[in-house]
């Protein structure tokens, strides 16, 4: 069987390019991605930056511990506590202790860097940075900047008043720095939670250990921070964890969407190789072969195929790997220090797992072949009886009705797990793969419907169309597959996407009645002598409100992290918000209250619950109203007693009754204007607020669509050439029946169009049930948000496609016509 296997391929290479190059492909992919996944994993940490050059760094309560009977819980604190004063006094004793503090800085007149970082000058050495030309500050307004944006001698307009640059040094690449003094820092930003101590780390460790015998307050929680550890001193520690997640999950979808399409490239193009070798197989069965031996035949075929196209991509994996890591670390997927390993694993899995996918394509198409009668040697028609089995009937309804009752499922129990990505990207799998299964039986009803009215037309080019598209029901089932697969998947991820965005903008719009809102410039937030002048202006009754966290634990077990929003007046935030509320009042949220959600386990108005704040400070409040889940955005709500100190960032301004909105408007910009704050219309503000997509999803999703599409475009060229040879005598015939050259070429052409559209209209619908599943989902979390099928990205696939299929069409009858010289047989 297989040195047949191996004649076969010599002779039928062109049946067979297609799937090579689809396998190799995926194989590539497999390995880069594995070799990412691979690197991601075993990735160093960051090395500290601001405190590489600090013995020892002390850092405040920073993780949130709950005692349960299974364990303790923790979670990371959005707000830090300073270390204890008892605690500081002990290290002093040890030696030098210096402050830290980190403060946003604005530049004003469109000089400087983005976003400068201010802090006290002790704390320069400890990354280190060294003065290259000036010198230190030594004056309130006297500073030291990095780079080379500010020479000394000059004067710069900030938020922090006029600064005069008397030294600079080099920039570092992790922050813009401006060093005060630090007297100056300590005003600026009273509240310091981390300190460098220059003393052995046993003897800081030792006086930690020293409070919390002694019940200093808060003194458990204090950390310890030497060699690799200092990283967690530096902002935003996590930020390479959250990255690598967010790659894993990327590589993760491309491999599976790669594989996923590789076994339909693969399956539907051995499938089709079976239905036009009927004769040869039907040859080999008159000839004494065994079915077994018809299914080893396919089987080594594909086995052979496999072998080649695993060991060249894993060949094209190797050179493909290092070009993608550049990308994804030159568009901020990835973090700037990554790069690839020396990890064998990946190949060998990807080289297998290619096997397996071509053994698995050609598993159904071996069977298929094994169930050839010797009378198919004698078969002369083209016409295909009984394209769709039993067996792939039975398959189709099975994963139709498994998508259909899992979404029911869904939508009874959790709505909202419907909304979650890999949700999203998984679930129309199942749709693409059972209409993929069931394409014979609607193609040809399908194909009788786009060409009712061409058929009715002058000339016979639209019956001529119409006839062949729905006689040979495999080639067209075969071709319209892989367009099936692409525009479901456009319209199914790219429409999800857009849908929840939609969504989330709605509610962001419904939840605001504000006639303006003020925003601050940076985390910094509205000061004490700004929210005096807003209250200041006439006609404005304003609600400010402060971004926070909230802790609860559920069950027992899980410690769950709530958005919250802190206000100051719940009166005021009647007045300029519009919260969906299931039940309770938003005007009974008081200082021992809070406003939750129907996400929350315990959600019961006027039962209590205990709650941590977002510095870990405990709270039983009771539950004075319950907001509807929605899309997930409707957070908690809490007074400004219970935000933890976290700062003003929002300014939400009803009009009073009779007041000029110009006016108040100008009155706001002028409150604001000291501290950089921009007021905007609430609807405006609303726009700008509603969350998009993370440019990572959207990258993720371009390459999983941008890897489906090139598979599409390979399955698409593959399948119109291994039909070609078998239609040249067809098209020789209708050169003798009087059919012109450019006659034959237009049939040929809108014979793929119309395949092309069926596939796109299956596709569309695909798209359009799954859509249907996240609009009920939706409707059901009280969301009446409709869904956005993204017709210009189907139409630009679709077209992609009906260019390919026009052009591996017409192209090979053109060659044919021209060296044949329409004689039919040739």
């Amino acid at each position: 069987m297989l040195t047949v296997a191996l004649c076969t391929l010599r002779t039928r290479w062109v049946t067979f390019t297609g799937s090579f190059v689809a396998l190799a492909l995926g194989v590539a992919l497999l390995a880069v991605t594995g070799r990412a996944l691979a690197a991601s994993l075993d990735a160093s940490e960051r090395a500290p930056e601001r405190f590489a050059a600090a013995p020892v760094v002390v850092r405040g309560q920073d993780t949130l511990r709950v005692p349960t009977p299974s364990g303790d819980r923790t979670a990371e604190q959005a707000r830090l506590r300073p270390v204890p004063a008892p605690v500081v006094a002990r290290l002093e004793r040890l030696g030098t202790v210096v402050e830290d503090r980190s403060f946003p800085v604005r530049v004003r007149g469109g000089r400087g860097p983005g976003a400068p970082v201010g802090h006290p000058w002790s704390t320069a050495a400890f990354a280190p940075y060294r003065i290259d030309a000036g010198r230190a500050p030594r004056a309130a307004d006297e500073v030291v900047v990095t780079g080379g944006w500010a020479a000394p001698g000059e004067r710069v307009r900030t938020d922090r008043g006029t600064l005069r640059v008397v030294g600079t040094v080099p920039g570092l690449g992790f922050e813009d720095a401006v060093f005060f003094t630090d007297a100056r820092a300590a005003e600026l930003a009273p509240r310091s939670v981390q300190l460098a101590v220059d003393a052995e780390a046993s003897a800081v460790r030792e006086a930690v250990r020293e409070a919390v015998r002694d019940g200093v307050p808060d003194g458990a929680g204090v950390r310890v921070l030497t060699g690799a550890e200092r990283r967690y001193a530096d902002a935003d520690p996590h930020r390479d964890e959250e990255a690598l997640t967010a790659l894993n999950a990327l590589f993760g979808t491309a491999g599976g969407v790669s594989a996923f399409v590789s076994v339909f490239v693969v399956s539907s193009t051995f499938a089709f190789a079976v239905a036009q070798r009927r004769r040869e197989f039907g040859l080999l069965r008159t000839a004494g072969a065994t079915p077994g031996q018809l299914r080893r035949t396919v089987l080594a075929e594909a086995a052979v195929v496999g072998v080649l196209a695993s060991g060249t991509g894993c060949v094209l994996g190797a050179y493909g790997a290092p070009p993608l890591t550049h990308w994804v670390v030159g568009e901020g997927l990835a973090p700037a220090w990554f790069t690839l390993g020396d990890h064998t694993w990946p190949y060998h899995l990807a080289f297998w797992t290619g096997l397996l996918v071509a053994l698995c394509g050609a598993a159904a198409a071996s069977w298929r072949a094994g169930r050839t009668g010797p009378v198919e040697a004698l078969r002369e028609a083209a016409a295909d009886a009984g394209a769709t089995t039993r067996g792939r009937w039975l398959s189709g309804l099975a994963l139709l009705l498994t998508a259909l009752v899992t979404l029911v499922l869904a939508l009874a129990d959790d709505p909202g797990d419907l909304l979650h990505r890999k949700t999203y990207v998984t679930r129309p799998m199942l749709l693409i793969t059972a209409a993929a299964l069931l394409a014979p039986v609607v193609v040809r009803p399908l194909t009788r419907l786009l060409t009712r009215l061409p058929a009715r037309l002058p000339g016979a080019t639209g019956l001529l169309v119409r006839e062949n598209a729905a006689t040979g029901v495999r080639r067209t089932a075969a071709l319209a597959a892989p367009v099936l697969v692409t525009v479901a998947l456009t319209g199914s991820l790219l429409g999800a996407v857009a849908t929840l965005d939609g969504a989330k903008a709605a509610e962001t719009r419904a939840r605001t009645t504000a006639a303006y809102v003020a925003a601050a410039p940076s985390d910094a937030g509205f000061g004490p002598a700004t929210l005096d002048r807003l209250r200041a202006v006439p006609g404005a009754r304003i609600s400010p409100s402060a971004a926070g966290e909230v802790y609860v634990l559920e069950d027992g077990v899980a410690l769950v992290r709530s958005q919250a929003r802190a206000v100051a007046d719940p009166g005021a935030l009647a007045a300029t918000a519009r919260l969906p509320v299931a039940k309770g009042r938003v005007a009974d949220l008081d200082d021992r209250s809070i406003i939750v959600n129907e996400e929350w386990r315990e959600h019961t108005v006027g039962r209590s619950v205990r709650v941590w704040l977002g510095d870990g400070t405990e709270r039983v409040l009771r539950i004075a109203a319950v907001l509807e889940t929605g899309t997930g955005d409707n957070g908690v709500y809490v007074t400004a007693a219970n935000a933890a100190g976290a700062p003003v960032d929002r300014v939400d301004v009803a009009l009073a009754d009779g007041a000029d909105p110009d006016a108040v408007a100008a009155g706001l910009r002028a409150a604001v204007a000291p501290s950089g704050g921009r007021v905007s219309s609430g609807h405006a503000w609303a726009d700008a607020a509603s969350p998009g997509s993370e440019g990572a999803t959207r990258a993720g999703l371009l390459l999983v669509l941008g890897i489906a599409l090139l598979y599409t475009g390979i399955s698409v060229v593959n399948t119109v050439l291994m039909a070609a040879p078998a239609r040249i005598r067809e098209q020789a015939v209708l050169r003798l029946a009087g059919a012109t050259d450019g006659q034959v070429l237009r049939v040929v052409a809108a014979e793929s169009l119309t395949v092309v559209a069926v596939g796109t209209l299956l596709g569309l619908a695909v798209a359009g049930l799954d859509l249907a599943g996240m609009w009920a989902a939706l409707a059901l979390l009280s969301v009446p948000a409709p869904p956005v099928l993204p017709w210009a990205a189907a139409g630009t696939v679709a077209g992609v496609c009906a260019v390919l299929a026009a052009t591996a069409s017409v192209v090979p009858a053109a060659l044919a016509l021209r060296r044949r010289g329409g004689r039919p047989g040739g």
